[in-house]
């Protein structure tokens, strides 16, 4: 979209004008969708974000001036973070109508062929760090919100203490168990839950503002600055705890092709936004008049006898948010598989009409252990809101600076027009992020951990590949050099085709090579398969397959996938019948490369990095099922090379 686009948009949005176009009937059940599954993790936001301004290690003492210099800060964090650099700008920076880090670099990598080969690895670090970054937020939301939501039964009664931790333990447990279900039939019952939780959380919140009005004087920014003046470096740790009420900006930003930025926009600023607001300023106003209720003033808003259904009501909406951070983390692996950051792993599709919704082991139980792990290790939402937020505003950071570079390379705005936007962004990123560096040793120190162990496996996975991939092409024969010796060989050809798997379209694939020194015979078709991954997250099905015939019975097929997608090898070849090569499934044959990595090689790779690319190599997962091969047609040929 261009710039002037966005200009007339944001203009009209300035007025105040409501879009007539939000009032279309689609667009109105998107929106109530998006409720249950976009908004999750910034609604449930409200347990733990002002409690941990006021009660903890962290804490500052909740008088008057303080409470409504907290308020102010959370009120404009979540109108110029969440309103208007990601609901208003962020979200029209879509990869054809997908949203997400990866989303951006593709925009990136598409777009201006004149971005430096330095400027694009720094790029391609700032996705994996962000990547990195995303599964430590995956790892602490589950944890941090159901932990929070069963906090409450302190609150209830205090003989509850010694079963918070097993409790919270037990429902990660059942909430990881049942991911292998899908989200099809349960995701039905999202939006509900979560209309529900926000119409009570701001009902709670506007039962304590009615006798406390005074408390929308934080409205006034002036609060937020006179915090700052009287606190210092103490109002800047604080803000670190402020950050928490903006949690889930990114997931926001992920899920746009599912729902699309005008549902989004349409729910969050008519029903998410006010929702959220009445209740933190409901929660302020309680401390106003209570300033010894601290301990966990989301609960105290609630009425007594309604404690009870409130802390199920809470551990269900936690739930549903980490649901949503879980299911990120299935995509975020996709699509890093897709673009060749990480092994083939085994994908699971729940859906047979939802593409997006799949279910990956390995990252659903290590995701269940780190989980258990960070709750038994933190013991409370306490320690873990040190953890949390750093890895929020380091995302953040890193999103703004890559939107900085889609503005100008992509979108050709003028650094005169971008360099002002995006610097305001950057000052309320860089002011959270320092916010939160106060708190690594509390737990900030984790999300951090975590994302340089997938930066290291990640980077050295692309690195390994590439080499890789340069010592095969390296050594490769000229097709046309090949098919030159096939009339001169008088091979015998056997009925059938066969199909062989090759990374590179270019020379002849070592397979084949192997096939005809081993076994002396080709089939009377041969097809050279390589699928292809594209920097955009859906490649539409008419520019899937590109074929070309290249006599003697030998066929070039190369089938083309955007990181959204997952190649499927009996699929192409049905596809490629429509262009001319008819094969029959019975009589074909798949010829697959399996390598041995020997890591004393020439190759530039620290010898570390040799060792943990074998590794991961050797445990990838199997490429048959992941392109879906029937096993009972494929013929593994293996080789040793050397890195």
């Amino acid at each position: 979209m261009s710039s002037s686009g966005v200009e007339s948009d944001v203009a009209a949005e300035s007025k105040g004008k409501f879009p007539l176009k939000w009032l279309n009937e689609k667009i109105l059940l998107l929106a109530a969708g998006s409720i249950g599954v976009v908004f999750g993790d910034i609604g449930t936001s409200p347990l733990y974000a002002i409690k941990e301004c006021f009660h903890g290690k962290h804490a500052i003492i909740p008088s008057v001036t303080n409470i409504l210099g907290v308020l102010s800060l959370i009120f404009w964090s979540m109108i110029i973070v969440v309103s208007i650099k990601y609901v208003t700008f962020i979200l029209r920076a879509d990869n054809r109508g997908e949203g997400g880090i990866f989303a951006l670099l593709g925009l990136l990598h598409t777009s201006d062929k004149n971005i430096s080969r330095h400027l694009q690895a720094i790029l391609m670090f700032a996705g994996i760090l962000g990547a990195g970054l995303l599964y430590g937020d995956g790892v602490i939301t589950p944890a941090i919100s159901v932990l929070s939501a069963i906090e409450g039964l302190e609150i209830a009664t205090k003989a509850a203490a010694p079963f918070v931790l097993p409790l919270t333990c037990v429902v990660l447990v059942l909430l990881f168990s049942l991911q292998s279900k899908g989200t099809t039939h349960i995701g039905k019952i999202f939006a509900p839950i979560m209309v529900l939780w926000f119409l009570s959380i701001g009902a709670f919140g506007i039962i304590q503002i009615v006798p406390e009005p005074a408390v929308f004087r934080a409205v006034n920014p002036v609060y937020a600055i006179e915090f700052f003046m009287n606190n210092g470096i103490h109002g800047m740790v604080v803000l670190g705890s402020v950050v928490l009420c903006i949690t889930g900006c990114e997931a926001l930003y992920a899920d746009l092709g599912h729902f699309g930025r005008d549902a989004i926009r349409l729910s969050w600023l008519v029903f998410v936004l006010p929702a959220l607001l009445c209740n933190y300023f409901g929660q302020g106003a309680l401390l106003l008049a209570h300033p010894e209720m601290n301990i966990n003033p989301f609960y105290k808003i609630v009425p007594e006898f309604l404690l009870y259904p409130m802390i199920g009501l809470s551990t269900v909406a936690t739930v549903i948010a980490s649901q949503a951070l879980i299911s990120g983390a299935f995509s975020l692996t996709q699509q890093a598989v897709q673009l060749g950051f990480c092994p083939r792993v085994r994908i699971v599709h729940t859906s047979s009409e939802m593409q997006g919704q799949i279910y990956i082991p390995f990252v659903n139980y290590a995701l269940m252990i780190a989980c258990i792990a960070v709750v038994i290790g933190f013991k409370e939402s306490g320690g873990l809101a040190g953890a949390y937020g750093i890895a929020v505003t380091a995302t953040m950071m890193i999103t703004s600076l890559l939107y900085f570079l889609v503005l100008t390379h992509d979108r050709k705005w003028a650094l005169w027009k971008a360099i002002p936007l995006v610097g305001i962004f950057l000052v309320f990123d860089f002011a959270y992020f320092a916010g939160n560096i106060f708190k690594i040793a509390d737990g900030g120190w984790f999300p951090l951990f975590v994302a340089a162990i997938i930066a290291v496996a990640m980077t050295t996975w692309k690195k390994g590949r590439e080499e890789l991939y340069r010592k095969l092409i390296g050594s490769r024969l000229p097709l046309e050099m090949f098919l030159s010796e096939i009339p001169r060989s008088r091979m015998p050809r056997v009925p059938g085709t066969a199909v062989f798997m090759t990374l590179s379209p270019e020379g002849t694939p070592p397979t084949l090579l192997h096939h005809i020194k081993h076994n002396h015979v080709l089939h009377e078709r041969v097809a050279l398969l390589s699928i292809i991954s594209r920097d955009i997250p859906t490649v539409p099905a008419d520019e899937r397959i590109k074929l070309v015939d290249l006599g003697q019975g030998f066929y070039r097929i190369e089938a083309f996938y955007g990181f959204m997608q997952k190649p499927n090898v009996p699929q192409i070849m049905k596809i490629v019948a429509q262009y001319g090569l008819v094969t029959d499934p019975m009589t074909t044959t798949f010829y697959l490369g399996r390598e041995t990595l020997l890591t004393g090689g020439s190759s530039k790779m620290m010898k570390w990095r040799k060792a943990v690319f074998a590794f991961m190599s050797r445990n990838a997962g199997n490429p048959t099922s992941y392109f879906g091969i029937p096993a009972n047609r494929v013929v593994e040929l293996g080789t040793q090379i050397e890195l």
